[in-house]
């Protein structure tokens, strides 16, 4: 079994939880703007003091309205200050943290609200109130349940008014780093989702280990955006990062006002999902194809991936550099711009982000570090940093973790990061983490000589074709969903003579490319679908994929789709993830026509 470990840097004393961090900037940087928050459409500045107090008033509230220590709390909402308010109140009471997506279903509410035994829910909007009366009859644990629209956090900091500070010292004394610090629920592409045991260690750890490597965009000079949901175990790591290195944090819970969020809050450090930078360039891209200036742009693109690449390579050579030069005041910049003009640097995770996008990034002067985990290991296992990085690859080991590749090649991960186990699951758990302690990540990848990981498939998704040959589909799926007209894809083949996809169209995307062509854009995709020219861009974009695999796992064929595979079609889970199970049960009589003699 092939290993590689990375020395541990930082090591979490027995007596430490979360809430210490807070604690110390409240006490020791009270002044200092430590969040920032929309109100009535400006950014606010909010000083540790002023968060700390909000904190300290929301857990006494809990308290009274008869959350105790250990209970779990449910806490349903988008990317907002009053999630952040709430993660750190819950804690302060001494309670566990139950994250749900807002996007949840009644169904998916049940069974968290069961499984975990929440006692009380914090949830955004009425709707989500609705939601959690309709399924409370299966979740005989829970009494209180809170709207933040409806001012929950007054109401809480009212009821609490007579809370001694005493009470709500010995409620954080109650915390160690065993102890539970929340239980994420995997979003499960097959079956019921499984409660992750995350422990106030394994963030400590985390962070602990982890933050570092990120010192240069997240201290105190810093600013971090936050826009993917907190429930997601990445932004939550992030958050709690930020609030150790004292940088100031904001939200914006609309992705659909990004752009101008990024331009006014201008943060030196984001996170996003491969997607939103495949976005930032196919509509830049667009842009420029519309102005006349397409081919000024692919050539500034070249440039800055080959100078990117010559990073690697003992640097660029002298033509190179002026080229750069030239296209940093004529086309980066704007690039730049359009981040809000002082981003550094971003994290990308959930998904590949390709190696070309990668060189991309970093020739216009925003490197996007790719880093790799699941909530089983409390976000990211293994990261690029600005002094080791390999494009391409996810990163090395972080300090204090182990990788290994097992006999058939599935990525194995042991350290201060893997969880405690699944809630009330102990076969799950016996399944998942082997008797030493390795976690089995369901991933498959390989190590090099200097320990970058690379991620070539999941174990589960492998396709065996009808002639033996075993293909991951995620290659393939990665590289086409790269170009700016292709939305999702599935990639199929399973017992089949060939692999063969099926691709939805990205409406965003369609209107502008429809004016570069001279067509009307208010054509819908369904008009599109057998449209020749739409049907040219997607065969290139096939060809490109299938550079990336060997003839025998290349498609062969393909189909474009008049639906797209959302979360609201229960096609993809809240981090974006393929459900394969459900794609092909939709849409079997598609992939049927697709291996029709």
């Amino acid at each position: 079994m092939r290993e590689f470990s990375v020395p541990v840097t930082y090591e979490v004393a027995p007596g430490k939880a979360l809430t210490d961090m807070l604690t110390t900037n409240v006490t020791e940087h009270g002044d200092e703007v430590g969040l920032r928050r929309q109100v009535g459409g400006r950014w606010t500045d909010v000083t540790w003091k002023q968060f700390g107090e909000e904190v300290r008033g929301v857990a006494k509230g809990l308290i009274a309205s008869g959350v105790a220590a250990g209970d779990r709390v449910a806490l349903q909402a988008k990317t907002r200050y009053e999630w952040t308010v709430f993660d750190y109140a819950i804690w302060t009471a001494g309670a566990v943290v139950v994250p749900i997506y807002e996007t949840s279903s009644a169904d998916q509410v049940a069974w968290i609200l069961s499984d975990s035994g929440a006692t009380a829910a914090i949830v955004e909007r009425d709707e989500h109130a609705a939601a959690v009366e309709s399924v409370r009859d299966q979740a005989p644990d829970l009494k209180a349940v809170l709207v933040i629209d409806d001012g929950a956090v007054d109401q809480l900091v009212a009821a609490g008014k007579d809370v001694p500070d005493s009470e709500l010292d010995a409620r954080r004394a109650t915390l160690s780093a065993d102890s539970l610090a929340t239980l994420i629920y995997t979003s499960g592409t097959t079956g019921r989702p499984k409660g992750c045991e995350l422990t106030h260690a394994n963030f400590l750890f985390e962070i602990g280990n982890g933050i570092t490597l990120l010192d240069k965009f997240m201290n105190v000079q810093g600013s971090l955006l936050l826009f993917i949901p907190l429930a997601h175990v990445l932004a939550r790591v992030l958050q709690v990062g930020a609030i150790k290195n004292r940088t100031v944090i904001g939200h914006t819970p609309d992705v659909k006002n990004l752009v101008e969020d990024l331009g006014e809050f201008k943060p030196t450090f984001v996170l996003a999902v491969p997607r939103v930078f495949e976005k930032v360039f196919n509509q830049a891209k667009a842009k420029a194809e519309g102005d006349g200036k397409g081919k000024i742009f692919d050539r500034a693109a070249q440039v800055a991936i080959d100078w990117s690449r010559a990073q690697d390579t003992g640097g660029p050579g002298l033509g190179l550099r002026v080229q750069h030069a030239l296209f940093d005041k004529l086309v980066y910049g704007k690039l730049r711009a359009a981040l809000g003009g002082r981003c550094l640097g971003a994290i990308s995770g959930g998904a590949p982000l390709g190696e070309r996008l990668g060189h991309f990034f970093r020739g216009i002067g925003v490197t996007v570090f790719e880093g790799y985990g699941l909530t089983e290991t409390t976000a990211a296992a293994a990261v690029n940093y600005e002094t080791a990085i390999k494009i391409g690859t996810v990163g090395r080991p972080l300090p204090g973790v182990s990788f290994a590749v097992a006999e058939d090649g599935e990525l194995l991960i042991k350290g201060g990061i893997v969880m405690r186990g699944y809630w009330k699951n102990d076969d799950a758990t016996k399944e998942a983490i082997d008797a030493e302690g390795w976690f089995h990540t369901g991933d498959l990848g390989e190590i090099d000589d200097q320990g970058f990981v690379r991620i070539t498939g999941r174990k589960k998704e492998i396709l065996v074709t009808a002639g033996g040959k075993n293909v991951a589909p995620a290659v393939l799926e990665d590289r086409l969903r790269a170009h700016r007209l292709v939305s999702q894809c599935i990639v199929v083949g399973d017992q089949r003579p060939f692999i063969a996809a099926l691709i939805t169209l990205d409406e965003e995307a369609l209107p502008q490319w429809l004016e570069s062509k001279g067509k009307d854009s208010a054509l819908t995709v369904d008009q599109l679908r057998e449209d020749p020219e739409v049907l040219a861009e997607l065969e290139a974009a096939v060809k490109d994929a299938n550079r990336a695999v060997s003839q025998a796992e290349a498609i062969k064929k393909w189909r474009v789709l008049g639906t797209d595979f959302t979360e609201d079609n229960g096609m993809l889970t809240p981090s974006l993830k393929l459900k394969r199970n459900v794609v092909m049960k939709e849409f079997g009589d598609e992939v049927e026509n697709l291996y029709a003699r």
